[in-house]
Protein backbone atom coordinates (compact mmCIF):
# COMPACT_ATOMS: atom_id res chain seq x y z
CA UNK A 1 0.00 0.00 0.00
CA UNK A 2 1.32 3.62 -1.11
CA UNK A 3 0.22 6.76 0.52
CA UNK A 4 0.48 10.19 -0.98
CA UNK A 5 0.05 13.22 0.09
CA UNK A 6 0.47 16.26 -2.26
CA UNK A 7 1.71 20.06 -1.14
CA UNK A 8 2.38 23.61 -2.61
CA UNK A 9 -0.69 24.67 -5.06
CA UNK A 10 -1.89 27.98 -4.18
CA UNK A 11 -2.53 30.74 -6.37
CA UNK A 12 -0.35 32.87 -8.95
CA UNK A 13 -0.84 35.43 -11.33
CA UNK A 14 -0.09 34.31 -15.00
CA UNK A 15 3.55 34.22 -15.77
CA UNK A 16 4.47 32.63 -12.20
CA UNK A 17 5.63 29.83 -10.84
CA UNK A 18 4.73 26.82 -8.21
CA UNK A 19 6.31 23.58 -7.12
CA UNK A 20 3.83 21.14 -5.99
CA UNK A 21 5.36 18.02 -4.03
CA UNK A 22 4.29 15.23 -3.31
CA UNK A 23 5.43 12.98 0.03
CA UNK A 24 5.03 8.69 -0.62
CA UNK A 25 4.71 6.46 2.42
CA UNK A 26 4.59 2.66 1.89
CA UNK A 27 6.93 2.25 -0.53
CA UNK A 28 10.13 3.69 -1.81
CA UNK A 29 10.35 6.24 -5.11
CA UNK A 30 13.59 4.37 -6.39
CA UNK A 31 11.11 1.17 -7.20
CA UNK A 32 7.75 2.52 -8.56
CA UNK A 33 6.68 4.76 -11.26
CA UNK A 34 5.14 7.99 -10.00
CA UNK A 35 3.18 10.79 -12.16
CA UNK A 36 1.35 13.99 -12.01
CA UNK A 37 -2.25 14.53 -13.60
CA UNK A 38 -4.59 17.27 -13.20
CA UNK A 39 -8.37 17.43 -13.60
CA UNK A 40 -10.10 21.19 -14.04
CA UNK A 41 -13.93 21.40 -13.69
CA UNK A 42 -16.13 20.11 -16.33
CA UNK A 43 -12.85 18.43 -17.90
CA UNK A 44 -11.44 14.80 -17.75
CA UNK A 45 -8.49 13.88 -16.04
CA UNK A 46 -5.36 14.38 -17.93
CA UNK A 47 -1.64 13.34 -17.62
CA UNK A 48 0.78 16.52 -17.12
CA UNK A 49 4.32 14.63 -16.19
CA UNK A 50 5.53 10.97 -15.26
CA UNK A 51 9.08 9.84 -14.11
CA UNK A 52 9.51 5.57 -14.67
CA UNK A 53 11.70 3.72 -11.72
CA UNK A 54 14.76 4.32 -13.99
CA UNK A 55 14.23 8.11 -14.28
CA UNK A 56 13.06 8.61 -17.59
CA UNK A 57 10.16 11.04 -17.91
CA UNK A 58 7.41 12.14 -20.12
CA UNK A 59 5.81 14.99 -20.32
CA UNK A 60 2.12 16.40 -21.88
CA UNK A 61 2.73 18.52 -24.79
CA UNK A 62 1.19 21.81 -23.04
CA UNK A 63 3.86 21.67 -20.46
CA UNK A 64 6.74 20.61 -22.04
CA UNK A 65 9.42 23.41 -21.83
CA UNK A 66 7.66 25.14 -18.64
CA UNK A 67 7.05 21.82 -16.15
CA UNK A 68 9.76 19.40 -15.06
CA UNK A 69 8.77 16.22 -12.97
CA UNK A 70 11.91 14.97 -10.44
CA UNK A 71 11.63 13.12 -7.47
CA UNK A 72 14.28 12.43 -4.30
CA UNK A 73 14.43 9.56 -3.79
CA UNK A 74 16.08 9.73 -0.01
CA UNK A 75 13.26 11.84 0.64
CA UNK A 76 10.59 10.29 -0.45
CA UNK A 77 9.60 12.66 -2.35
CA UNK A 78 8.03 13.80 -5.99
CA UNK A 79 7.99 17.49 -7.19
CA UNK A 80 6.66 19.39 -10.11
CA UNK A 81 7.87 22.38 -10.85
CA UNK A 82 5.79 24.82 -12.86
CA UNK A 83 7.08 27.67 -14.61
CA UNK A 84 5.42 30.82 -17.17
CA UNK A 85 1.84 29.49 -15.46
CA UNK A 86 -1.29 30.31 -17.46
CA UNK A 87 -4.79 30.42 -16.64
CA UNK A 88 -5.27 27.53 -18.76
CA UNK A 89 -3.41 25.19 -16.13
CA UNK A 90 -5.76 26.12 -13.33
CA UNK A 91 -6.96 22.57 -12.19
CA UNK A 92 -6.50 20.29 -9.09
CA UNK A 93 -3.22 18.23 -9.47
CA UNK A 94 -3.12 15.09 -8.45
CA UNK A 95 0.04 12.50 -7.38
CA UNK A 96 -0.22 9.21 -9.00
CA UNK A 97 2.05 5.76 -8.07
CA UNK A 98 2.09 2.43 -9.10
CA UNK A 99 4.48 -0.54 -9.99
CA UNK A 100 3.21 -0.31 -13.60
CA UNK A 101 4.37 2.57 -15.55
CA UNK A 102 1.43 4.04 -17.25
CA UNK A 103 2.87 6.92 -18.61
CA UNK A 104 -0.13 9.69 -18.91
CA UNK A 105 -2.69 7.20 -18.78
CA UNK A 106 -4.34 7.24 -15.24
CA UNK A 107 -4.78 3.83 -14.76
CA UNK A 108 -2.11 4.18 -11.94
CA UNK A 109 -3.22 2.01 -8.23
CA UNK A 110 -2.44 4.92 -5.95
CA UNK A 111 -3.45 8.22 -5.57
CA UNK A 112 -3.44 11.69 -3.46
CA UNK A 113 -5.67 13.72 -2.35
CA UNK A 114 -4.98 16.61 -4.81
CA UNK A 115 -3.34 20.01 -4.53
CA UNK A 116 -5.21 23.28 -6.36
CA UNK A 117 -3.46 25.64 -8.55
CA UNK A 118 -5.25 28.38 -9.26
CA UNK A 119 -3.67 30.93 -11.99
CA UNK A 120 -5.43 34.30 -12.70
CA UNK A 121 -4.92 36.24 -15.93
Amino acid sequence: QVQLMESGGGSVPAGGSLTLSCAASGHTYSSICIAWFRQAPGKEREGVAAIDSDGSTSYAESVKGRFTISKDNAKNTLYLQMNSLNPEDTAMYYCAADQVYWVLVPRYNYWGQGTQVTVSS
